[in-house]
């Protein structure tokens, strides 16, 4: 397994829509693992491939309590098929978007179809935070960030800070 440099807003890598994972090959678990290592040690509770620049419908998660025994799940060309009219509200962030948290509503309960990293096809009910984690990674690979649901004003001026601090980075 490898640690992969997860990508900062503003790179436009971040915006763009991932293509569907043609096959779950041993490249693709292996990428998963990375992924899944990449995220604990971020640390964080979910991955998508294009935090690491790689556009493929694939995210990892694992939503389990710190003093549980970790739970992670590999999801493989992910589609919500169900959305409950009934939304909740969680203050989320991004490893994407370091150290800036908001809060976001989404539906509060969605059933997700997709593989897991065997190729077999799975569907999950999914409810608070497991839900909300998700959505929040199903936007990635659509090239949506939990920004896009605040105000216009906040998410202009989240952007402005980090893209300062990347011109910045880019002078070092």
């Amino acid at each position: 397994m490898t640690k992969r440099d997860i990508i900062i807003i503003p790179d436009p890598v971040l915006r763009e829509v991932c293509e569907p994972v043609a096959k779950v090959d041993d490249a693709v678990r292996a990428l998963a693992d990375d992924m899944l290592e990449t995220m604990y040690e971020a640390p964080g509770i979910g991955l998508a491939a294009s935090q690491i620049g790689i556009l493929q419908r694939l995210f990892v998660l694992d939503v389990a309590k710190e003093d549980e025994p970790k739970n992670p799940i590999v999801f493989i060309n992910p589609k919500i098929v169900w959305s409950s009219e009934e939304t909740s509200v969680y203050q989320e962030g991004c490893l994407s978007i370091p150290e800036y948290y908001e809060d976001v509503e989404r539906p509060a309960r969605v059933k997700v179809q997709f593989q897991n990293r065997e190729g077999s096809e799975q569907e999950m009910d999914a409810d608070s935070l497991l839900a909300t984690c998700i959505q929040h990674e199903l936007d990635h690979l659509n090239g949506k960030l939990f920004i896009d649901y605040l105000s216009k004003l906040k998410r202009d001026r989240v952007m402005k800070k980090f893209a300062k601090q990347a011109k910045q980075s880019a002078k070092a």
